[in-house]
């Protein structure tokens, strides 16, 4: 197990076997018996290697260790397997305190995910995805407006979600994947708030189009998947009544009001135009062309619209806490803290001070 575990940090820290040996005054050949579980490492080298790997030494000693099955990328072709090995152990290190921190209470504080009534059984063209994204939003009580707060949708239906910042190079979007059975998104932390929230979309479309297409559709899940994220964040009825049925040009303000209302960036607000025939295919390219001469493919105008973030695993560790299920020192050993800055956490010091 703490092989395992040591070959794990060390991959997420993106060191090298030799790298990590050199620093721990340690030959390249014991390192790597410690990672094949073929000699034990002592309290002082488990401190060191710890302490170089940036982890805490409780890390090694955790009693639960996950499978993610079903994994589904959605990344850049240029995303290099070193950092798919760091994002993948971020995720299992991320989703193992998740584990441990449920089986600490004596009933699961979260719902547990089911698909809704309802959902077709077989999808045989890429305009019944509308539907699906009706149904699901039906489903969730969603309504036709704006989603304030994805993140909280998706973890108050019994999705875990995940963030990640191992990628500083914003090549990763996101994944979709299944836990011990609990349905898990992870989102790149370092994109702005629109793109976090497609992805978040897209991912959600990926667990429920799992084995609904046709035979036909399986090549194109991932623009189907893009598909139903547009019209999860801004169904098809609620951009008519804004823009208006038929329309001949757009004015680019348009598509940045709506941007900040519905959360879905300027170019997906235009995709979905099309999508819902509220332009045609002569006016989408004109659009496309302006976008492209002001350079808003890779960098939007004016205000990003901002990121989420995900609490639910904070506020779990503080209840359980309150509730005596375990120790302060256990509580910042699941949050990645020291204990005495947690402790100054708990105690809400070091806060900038209140103006009135």
């Amino acid at each position: 197990m703490i092989g395992e575990r040591l070959q794990r940090a060390r991959k997420a820290a993106g060191l090298a076997l030799r790298t990590v040996a050199e620093q721990a005054d340690l030959s390249h050949t014991t390192v790597s018996k410690f990672e094949k579980e073929l000699q034990k490492p002592s309290s002082a080298q488990l401190i060191k290697l710890a302490k170089i790997l940036g982890v805490r030494t409780e890390y090694f000693f955790r009693p639960h260790t996950l499978k993610i099955d079903g994994i589904e990328y959605r990344k850049k072709s240029t995303l290099p397997q070193k950092s798919l090995d760091k994002i993948q152990a971020d995720i299992i290190d991320q989703a193992e305190r998740w584990h441990e921190l449920l089986a600490l209470y004596p009933h699961s504080p979260i719902k547990t995910f089911a698909l809704p009534q309802g959902l077709p059984d077989l999808i045989n063209s890429a305009k019944e995805i509308e539907a699906l994204a009706e149904t699901l939003r039906n489903a969730w009580q969603l309504g036709l407006n704006c989603i304030p707060e994805l993140i909280d949708t998706l973890e108050s239906q019994g999705i875990m979600v995940i963030s990640s910042t191992v990628d500083n190079d914003q090549k990763f979007d996101g994944l979709a994947a299944t836990i011990n059975t609990i349905p898990v998104i992870v989102v790149g932390a370092n994109w702005t708030g629109d793109r976090q929230r497609f992805t978040l979309a897209h991912e959600l479309g990926h667990l429920l189009l799992k084995n609904r297409l046709a035979e036909s559709l399986l090549a194109d899940e991932e623009t189907l998947c893009n598909r139903f994220a547009g019209a999860f964040l801004l169904p098809k009825q609620t951009l008519i009544e804004h823009l208006g049925k038929n329309r001949h040009r757009l004015e680019p303000e348009e598509l940045y009001l709506l941007k900040h209302e519905f959360g879905l960036s300027m170019q997906g607000v235009l995709y979905r135009a099309l999508q819902a025939e509220i332009i045609n295919q002569v006016t989408f390219q004109s659009i496309c062309k302006l976008f492209s001469l002001k350079g808003w493919r890779s960098c939007e105008p004016k205000q990003q619209y901002p990121s989420e973030q995900t609490i639910l695993f904070n506020q779990l560790v503080y209840r359980a806490l309150a509730e005596d299920y375990f120790t302060e020192s256990k509580a910042a050993e699941l949050l990645g803290l020291p204990v005495f800055k947690f402790h100054q956490q708990r105690k809400l010091e070091n806060l900038d001070p209140v103006t009135h």
